[in-house]
């Protein structure tokens, strides 16, 4: 379906809903309900966008996650999602691309949504991800790279353990102290504060990162790996936030930084205003379970 046909559907339909024909373009996977109507904001938003990790093997817990982020898309139009990798589950392999990627979230790249995605652990054990750095529906400017959007500066990394930190971190300090963005995202697969399987991450990699983002005032990492939900208070100026899964789920606690953690399906949603960040987490069924803000420090 064309994108101006698709979005016409979507805006041209009364309470934000679809009519059965528009349904038709959903997989037959979906069980996700309709959201609620929006609230008005108050102001304009410079930008929305959605982040997702870890997002499966083309089955049913996928295909609800993707079928929510399509829901909330109807309600609230977003030109991002932010791919915080393990793209290609288990191994990586590119020929699993239309499984796990292309037909999952086929209305949002009808409608034009742009993934951005980065590299996991179980992305480089084929070719060591170079295949996914090459396919066009990534938008991967390579295995790091940054990007603006708006107000909003991106910062990508390849977190894994073989990763080329000595040219990536100084690349990364060079972008951020270059960056005049109001609002600076870095995002990687690898969490750097958690409190599930893997925990706080003590690589040096992430205490390198920890420093930057106080220097330069990164307001926000994302990433995925631990598979559950988990949202930071704001540590030195930063909030991090560990988004997914759709590839199965691990149990979560409770640590002295953490804002709100659970282990469900979900993802996040982003509206992005001049003086704040409003975070929401978004389950299966549409609703939200998590609400926090970043308000930007002037």
């Amino acid at each position: 379906m064309k994108r101006r046909n698709f979005f016409h559907l979507l805006m041209g339909m009364t309470g934000l809903g679809f009519s059965a024909c528009a349904e038709s373009t959903f997989s037959a996977h979906s069980t996700a309900q309709p959201i609620q109507p929006p609230s008005v904001d108050p102001q304009t938003p410079l930008l929305r966008f959605v982040s997702v990790a870890d997002t499966g093997t083309g089955v049913s817990n996928q295909y609800a996650v993707a079928n929510a982020m399509a829901n909330h898309y109807r309600a609230n139009p977003y030109p991002l999602v932010v791919l915080a990798g393990d793209n290609i589950y288990n191994n990586g392999e590119i020929e699993k691309i239309n499984q796990v990627f292309e037909k999952p979230y086929a209305p949002l790249l009808s409608a034009g949504v742009t993934f951005r995605a980065v590299l996991g652990n179980h992305d480089i054990r084929t070719a060591n991800g170079d295949p996914q750095v090459a396919y066009p529906g990534f938008n991967m400017d390579g295995r790091y790279y940054t990007f603006r959007q708006g107000a909003v500066q991106f910062f990508a990394l390849d977190t894994n353990s073989g990763a080329d930190w000595a040219n990536q971190m100084p690349w990364l300090e060079q972008q951020l102290q270059a960056s005049d963005a109001p609002w600076k995202v870095v995002f990687g697969h690898h969490q750097i504060y958690g409190s599930g399987h893997y925990g706080m991450n003590q690589a040096t990699w992430a205490q390198q990162a920890k420093a930057l983002f106080k220097t330069y005032g990164v307001q926000l990492y994302i990433n995925g790996h631990e598979h559950h939900y988990e949202r930071t208070r704001s540590l030195n100026g930063t909030t991090y936030m560990i988004t997914g899964a759709g590839a199965g789920l691990r149990p979560v606690g409770h640590s002295a930084w953490t804002e709100y953690a659970v282990s469900r399906l979900s993802f996040a949603s982003y509206t992005v205003y001049p003086d704040q960040i409003l975070i929401a987490g978004i389950g299966t069924d549409g609703q939200v379970f998590d609400r926090g803000a970043i308000a930007r420090l002037t």
